[in-house]
């Protein structure tokens, strides 16, 4: 009797790319399936039972009930994360109307909780597809994320880096992302995760050649971007960064109050 494959949601993002290497390049392909999702479709596709794993938008795992992050591999900033900004072309205290990128759910929260907290505004906000010169048609401001906010004209524009203002706001990283599995799935299954972002940092030179084509980006922003910009785990600053932005994001009335942080393979 063959035993089915477990379906893995993945982010097709530069930034993901590490995390998910291992699988792309078929480690554990005997155990998973692999789709290539937009971040808030892996989120409403692991919610509705059509995946097992997926890596999803951080406050996703407080909408979605029962969900365990498994530990280890994340997409996080320190500082500046280059792939989640806030565009303007007017000073922010004009700003009326904000465009979201649509396949935002962490950053359209953490956008309107820097927005308050560090400015003092709430402009109204409106989904729309990534396109900047659009979203900017009849918006002031838009929210772009991943790999077409790496290719927005900073010359043009007034651009704020979402993670450095977080670090501001807070002294904390950002996590934007986590594997996250359905209940019964993940127990026995986190060491692969974790092999997935070793392979894909072993393997950074054929990662950086590959993507850097294929997004048209300098090999060395990408580089830097996955090296200096990004980090990939989940630990104990991250965490805390995780459960703070939860607790700001319920204040603002974007989500219920926080569930405890439940990681696979992790005694409560």
């Amino acid at each position: 009797m063959t035993t089915r494959r477990l379906r893995v949601g993945i982010v097709n993002y530069l930034n993901s790319k590490p995390l998910a290497w291992g699988f792309i390049k078929g480690l554990h392909a005997e155990r998973y399936e692999t789709l290539f999702l937009p971040p808030a479709q892996v989120a409403d596709r692991l919610r509705d039972g059509d995946l097992e794993v997926g890596l999803i938008p951080s406050i996703e795992v407080q909408r979605i009930p029962s969900l365990r992050v498994i530990p280890g591999p994340c997409v996080a900033a320190t500082e500046e994360v280059r792939s989640v900004l806030l565009v303007s072309r007017v000073p922010l205290t004009q700003v009326k109307r904000l465009a979201l990128d649509e396949n935002s759910r962490t950053s359209a929260a953490l956008v309107r909780i820097v927005l308050d907290e560090a400015y003092g505004l709430h402009p109204e906000c409106v989904t729309r597809r990534a396109d900047l010169e659009a979203m900017l048609t009849d918006c002031e401001a838009a929210l772009l994320i991943g790999d077409p906010a790496l290719h927005v004209d900073r010359s043009r524009y007034l651009v704020f880096d979402l993670a450095a203002e977080w670090r501001r706001l807070t002294g904390l990283p950002f996590v934007f992302a986590v594997w996250a599995a359905r209940p019964g799935v993940a127990d026995g299954v986190e060491a692969h995760f974790d092999e997935s972002l070793r392979f894909g940092l072993a393997h950074l030179d054929e990662l950086v050649r590959e993507t850097s084509a294929e997004l048209e980006l300098d090999p060395v922003l990408v580089r830097d971007y996955l090296t200096e910009n990004l980090s990939f785990d989940l630990g104990p600053a991250q965490r805390e960064g995780l459960r703070e932005y939860w607790l700001r994001a319920h204040r603002l009335g974007l989500i219920s109050e926080p569930r405890p942080l439940e990681l696979a393979g992790v005694e409560a």
